[in-house]
This record gives C-alpha cells, structure tokens and sequence, in this order.
C-alpha cells in the first residue's frame, strides 16, 4: 500500500466517522435525515408518513385496519374538518388523502380525534362531532352526528379547544377552558386583583361528563368532573388505573402583569404546567394558585395576593403529579398499551406509561424558547411515576429556539397504531412520523437512554441560566422595554407571531394601514377570530390603555417601521386624539410595569 493511498484511506474514514457521527458542541449528535430528523432512544426508528398535509394536523386517531385520521389544524369551508390517510402499498407513506366533516369553517383550535368503540370522534372549537366507521370505508358514508355544542354567547375566545377522551362506562369528557388568565375584570391588565370567587368556574376553568352515545347535548346536559383547570389540551383515560389524566396549561405574563414581583426569568419558567390524575371533583386551584415546580408547593396568584412565597388557601387544593417547567404547552397525552406479540409494539418498560407532546413556548423571552418535544412518563403501580423522560426530539431543528416561528416542527398529536407503533403529528406543516422499535427488547433499559437523558441540557429542555441564557445580554432591547414586555411574549422578538394565535406583524394590513384603527387595537384590546394576510388567529389582545400616550406612540412606530415595514411614525398626539375620542375608563390610572427587574 503505498503512503499516498494510505493517507486518502485515513483521511476518507475520518471524514466519514466525522459526517456520520459529528458531534455538536455538548457532545450530542447533530440532526440528520434519519429517523425523519428525529433523536429517539437506541433501538427505535422512525419513517416520515407524510411530509405536509392541507391544513396541517392537530390531535390524530389510528383505525384497527391502519388509516390514519387527522384533526384539521385549518378548515376553511364545511367538510375539511378531517384529514383521513392510507397507505395502499405497504411502503409506510400515506399515498390516499381524503376530507371530510365538519359544518363551518374552524380557526386553528379544532382539536380532538379519538377512535372509541367503532365511532370517529372529533371536534371543533365550538362542536363535537361523530362517524359511525365501517369496515373498509376510509371516508364513512355515515351520517354525521353532533354530540355536544358549545352554547356560550360568547362564542369563540382563547382556550377554547375541546379535546377529548373515554371512560369504559359510555362517558365522554369534554374540557371547557377559561377565556381568561388570571380571572381579573379586564383580561391581562398589569396589578389588577382578580375576582374573588370567580364566576368563570361555573361553566369554564374545567372537565364536563356527558353520554358519549347521546347527540344534540349542550353544557347543561353534562356534569362538572373537575375545575380549577385554566386550560387543559392534553387529557387521556388510563385503562390500568381505570381514571382520568389531563395536563393543564399554566397560567402566562407573570412579567407583563406583575414586573414588581417576578423577574424575567421567574416568568420565563414559572408557573409549572401541571399533570395531573383528575378525581371525580378534583380542584386544580386556578385561578386563585398556581404551582411553582422549583419550590414544590402551590402557591398564591398575585391576582389574588400572591408575591411567589405565599401558600394561603392553596395548600387546600390539588397537587401535580409532576410540575413542568413553564409554557411548555403539553397538548396531547397517550397512555401506551402496546400490542402482545406485535413486531413494532415498544419494550415493556413503555406498556402502561404517557407520552406527552410539548408543542413548545412562545413567551419565554428574553430566554430561548423550550418544549417542542415528545416526552415519556413511566408507569408505576398501574399509575405513574413522579419522573419523567424525552422519548422524541429534534422537532425544532434549531438550538437555542429564539422565536418560536423558528422552529420547524412544533409536535401536537400522538396515537398508537394497531402494531403498537407510535404516531406523531406536528402543526406547522402537517408532518406524520410512525415511530417503531427494532432493537432487543429484552435488554432496554438505561443504556439505551443515556443519550436521550443527556438531551436534558439542550436549550429546550433546561432551566436557562439567568445570565448566560438571557438573549438580550450586553445589548438594547430591540424595539425597547414596551415592546420587550408588552409585545414580544405573543408577536415574538422577530415580528413573526406564533402561525396560529398570534399573528404576524411583518407585513399586517392591521399594522401598516389605518393608524387610528391600529391605535384603536392597542387602547381598547380585541377579542374574537381575525383574519391577517389571509390566515386565522383567534386569541385576545388585551387593552393596553394603561400605558402612557408617548410609550404607545413609540412601540407603534417601532412596529410600523422594523419587521420588513416600512410606514410612517405614530405620534404620541395622534394616540391622543384615538383615546379622547374612545373614552376609555380611566385610562391614566393603571399602573404599568416598564420598571421590570433584572
């Protein structure tokens, strides 16, 4: 062998072990197009069933026979409610795309599918619909029945998806979440108290039981399971315990609200979002507690006399089972059964635990976004365990996640196929990946998930250091402290919104038209569905009249002339003349917050 061919020998083996097995900079391995750019513990492997869908996906559902039903993310007429997949030619891609149901259009918050003795359940954000399955029958000829309408006069409101489960007793519960975060008179109003008792937790803020069988149902012909639940999008029934598990979603803006009592970072990691194993009237607390997973306790809302050590009356309400860290966003919960004898069904150390989809954060700033992965809880005694795992990562494809509008999938729905595979779906193109075990299954264990155990430090799953991790470190605020915490948390430090409840300010015919009508948005705040550059939102924008005329003139030109836009300045006499002419209520006499901590 001469030296020249020994030397192109060495130097190609070196160049291959560095492309196959290059790690980053924490020793983890870089993404690849294995696995669907996914990491999962050694032994699984994952295949892409679909790259994107029209209208992207939700919660999804898996039939006996293997078709794949998918929850709309967008349905723009009646009958795209539902995205059914099937695979004709075994090679593990959905080659069939049909839709189907549904009566109106629906504006990103249409959540559930779930399979429950032979019946399609799914819902929108104010309906809950169902199809008799047939044997065979991708599409069901069945008539479609509607099994719960959401009668409210209110209408459409933030937390207003209706997700769904099944006892084995006929009953369906249905989670109604509050249109509000902390339950004070005006919707996220910096030191406002909230309303003591809250007359939200009469009809909101919880779990309804209702006859899965029974069409035509209203509110009132259901009964309230559980309250205290602010808004709850993950829920499942575990069948080994015979109850009811649900993951709520904490409570936001302990920044924007309450400046004077929590940092930047105690607003980016608090308060935990909680599972829980929901009793049969189960109280959660909200809004009057909150649980704070670095101390272990439940403790006082700051609406209600809180200042981050006071328990009061939350010691009398219900504890997680585990505390996550903050705005994860836990949206779907799947107790894994697994299938005896199945080729692809997972080792037993899964059969009986929860796999959680963490669709990820959007109000973390000044630190990195965090979520965006699939995490795993054990089982233990027929329940689970306090600890907990991550079964699914690489979603974001990005490391630190700035805005969440840079992470490139955003996992929402999890289901177990009839081989005892697992699938998964994500919201920003509707990507399906099938998640299957080919390794010995005898000998899993902790070896096999060392590496998965080390992703714990990726900047999506830690607690951020509280220097090192502030993004905005040595260097201004962009836009300045209004916009640093009044409208990055929901609109994002780009501009880019989040795709589905806040929208975009690049480009908004809503930024860059009429000033006055723009003015008018942030004086007075706006509720109910929008449409921006073609596309559906629907989340509150709370009032912002508590700020002073000069402070909404600068983040307003801010706005209008960064993010690719490129419109006149607002002047603090024109916020002037919008705020006579509209009269709000004593707009100088709330308190703003723009003396954060540091």
């Amino acid at each position: 062998m001469t030296k020249f061919y020994a030397k192109g020998l060495i130097l190609a083996l070196f160049a291959f072990v560095g492309f196959t097995q290059q790690p980053t900079k924490n020793g983890l391995p870089v993404q690849t197009d294995d696995n669907g750019g996914l990491f999962l513990p050694d032994g699984f492997e994952a295949t892409v069933v679909v790259d994107s869908l029209p209208g992207r996906a939700r919660h999804i559902a898996v039939n006996a026979n293997g078709d794949i039903y998918v929850k709309a993310r967008f349905a723009r007429d009646k009958d795209e409610s539902v995205i059914a997949l099937r695979d004709t030619n075994g090679d593990g891609r959905a080659d069939i795309i049909k839709r189907f149901g549904g009566l109106t259009r629906e504006r990103a918050y249409g959540t559930a599918m779930r399979i429950y003795k032979d019946y399609l359940y799914f819902s929108s954000e104010l309906l809950v619909y169902r199809y008799k399955l047939k044997p065979g029958q991708l599409v069901p000829d069945s008539p479609m029945e509607v099994i719960l309408t959401d009668d409210h006069k209110h209408g459409m409101h933030e937390h207003i998806a209706k997700p769904v489960t099944f006892d084995n007793d006929g009953h369906i519960y249905v989670a109604f979440g509050a249109a509000s975060n902390g339950c004070q008179p005006t919707n996220r109003t910096p030191n406002m108290a909230g309303i003591d008792p809250c007359p939200m937790l009469e009809d909101h803020g919880g779990i309804w039981q209702f006859d899965a069988n029974k069409p035509g149902q209203t509110q009132k012909d259901g009964r309230r399971y559980a309250t205290g639940l602010r808004s709850v999008v993950a829920m499942d029934w575990n069948p080994a315990d015979n109850s009811l598990y649900a993951v709520q979603h904490g409570r936001d803006d302990f920044l924007m609200l309450w400046a004077e009592k929590y940092s930047p970072w105690e607003s980016a990691v608090l308060p935990a979002e909680e599972l829980f194993k929901v009793k049969d009237g189960m109280n959660g607390g909200w809004p009057y507690c909150y649980y704070d997973q670095v101390q272990g306790k439940k403790l006082l809302n700051p609406e209600y006399g809180g200042d981050g050590k006071l328990v009061g009356r939350c010691g009398d309400y219900e504890k997680p089972l585990i505390g996550f860290p903050a705005h994860w966003a836990p949206n779907d919960i799947l107790f894994y059964q697994g299938v005896t004898g199945a080729a692809n069904s997972f080792p037993d150390r899964y059969k009986n635990g929860a796999f959680i989809a963490f669709h990820g954060s959007t109000n973390r700033a000044p630190y990195p976004q965090a979520g965006f992965f699939i995490g795993f809880v054990p089982a233990k005694k027929s329940a689970l365990s306090t600890d907990w795992e991550v079964f699914a990562d690489g979603f974001a494809g990005v490391d630190p996640i700035a805005n969440v509008s840079d992470a490139v999938y955003r996992p929402m729905g999890i289901a177990m196929g009839p081989d005892g595979s697992l699938y998964i779906a994500e919201t920003e193109k509707g990507k399906i990946w099938r998640v299957t075990y080919k390794g010995d299954k005898q000998n899993f264990g902790t070896t096999q998930l060392a590496q998965m155990e080390k992703r714990k430090s990726m900047a999506n799953i830690r607690n951020p250091d509280p220097i090192a991790d502030n993004l905005d470190r040595g260097k201004p605020v962009a836009g300045g402290k209004v916009y640093g915490i009044y409208c990055s948390a929901c609109h994002q430090r780009n501009g880019l919104g989040d795709s589905q409840r806040f929208p975009p300010l690049s480009g908004s015919e809503w930024v860059t038209g009429d000033k006055k009508k723009l003015i008018t948005v942030v004086l007075k705040g706006l509720e109910g569905p929008i449409e921006v550059k073609g596309q559906s939102y629907n989340n509150a924008m709370p009032q912002h009249s508590f700020l002073k005329n000069e402070d909404i003139a600068e983040v307003l030109t801010h706005i209008r002339q960064n993010f690719g836009n490129t419109s006149d300045a607002v002047s603090a006499d024109e916020v002037n003349e919008v705020r006579r002419a509209i009269s709000p209520p004593e707009p100088a006499k709330r308190k703003s917050n723009l003396k954060s901590k540091k």
